[in-house]
């Protein structure tokens, strides 16, 4: 048994120390990171105006939404994206695989993937660390629109939920950079994921909205359950078989984004020629 011990707390020693190299990381460039963290929430506040400005022409609710559901959804919204979303993940792994720094990643006795996932929790938890105050005086301010779960069990449902829609954003960040392999700039990918992510993961509107078919088959794509899906978890919009279904759905998508990320990077390691070095 002492062996074993020994081999847990080496690694657990190991990957200990990269997680503080992605708090290291993020202090790298802290103006950076504090502005974008503090006006990243401006747009809530345009997003309020919008929707205030929809309520006032209609007979008082959309999509099952009144005035202050909608804004409590934008205000999970806002919550969840502090949680999960990575920030420039694709760019670094890319710009690591370009640039030849990965030759010398290659040679450490860790894996990449586990790597670069301990660099994206410590970030994200600095990240929520920073605009907790924030987030709180945001929440604060729309105090009167908060409408917190009737039932506890819901936030057992609710954190899980969050954990894999953050797994689903890192493995598909970490999916888009292996692109890095085969060509030499990944932006214009990025970007046209990032357009089907905004429109699709419920950051413009709440996907309860988009009906019949249309709707059937966007709930069958990973999109939703990297935002819109614990948000509405948490709103207890989903309840008894559809929440199970989409609990099952959204871990099917984190397994097929690890495996399309693990997938990648192996082949993607056969054709690799440290350019740089």
């Amino acid at each position: 048994m002492r062996p074993l011990r020994q081999a847990i707390q080496i690694v657990f020693e190991k990957y200990r120390a990269i997680f503080s190299i992605g708090l290291q990381n993020t202090f790298v460039y802290r103006w950076n990171f504090l502005l974008r963290s503090l006006f990243g929430l401006i747009p809530l506040f345009g997003t309020v105006f919008i929707w205030r400005s929809i309520f006032s022409g209609s007979s008082g609710e959309i999509a099952g939404y009144n005035f202050g559901e909608m804004i409590f959804y934008f205000l999970i919204v806002l919550l969840v994206e502090n949680l999960v979303t990575p920030t420039e993940d694709e760019w670094q792994i890319a710009a690591e695989i370009r640039e030849g720094q990965l030759s010398s990643l290659l040679l450490k006795p860790f894996d990449f993937l586990a790597y670069r996932s301990c660099i994206f929790i410590g970030s994200r938890l600095l990240y929520t660390a920073v605009t907790l105050l924030p987030v709180a005086a945001v929440f604060w301010w729309f105090r009167q629109y908060l409408q917190w779960p009737t039932h506890g069990i819901t936030w057992l449902y609710f954190i899980p939920s969050v954990l894999m829609a953050g797994a689903i954003q890192f493995l598909l960040a970490y999916a888009l950079a292996m692109l890095a392999f085969w060509i030499l700039e990944i932006s214009t990918v990025v970007f046209i994921l990032y357009s089907f992510e905004y429109f699709l993961s419920g950051r413009l509107f709440p996907l309860d909205a988009v009906p019949g078919t249309a709707g059937t088959i966007l709930r069958l794509l990973p999109f939703p359950y990297e935002l819109y899906f614990p948000v509405a978890v948490l709103m207890e919009k989903v309840q008894d078989s559809q929440l199970w279904q989409g609990l099952v759905i959204q871990a099917t998508w984190v397994l097929l984004c690890l495996l399309l990320a693990k997938g990648l990077w192996r082949t993607g390691l056969r054709r690799y020629e440290a350019v740089g070095i």
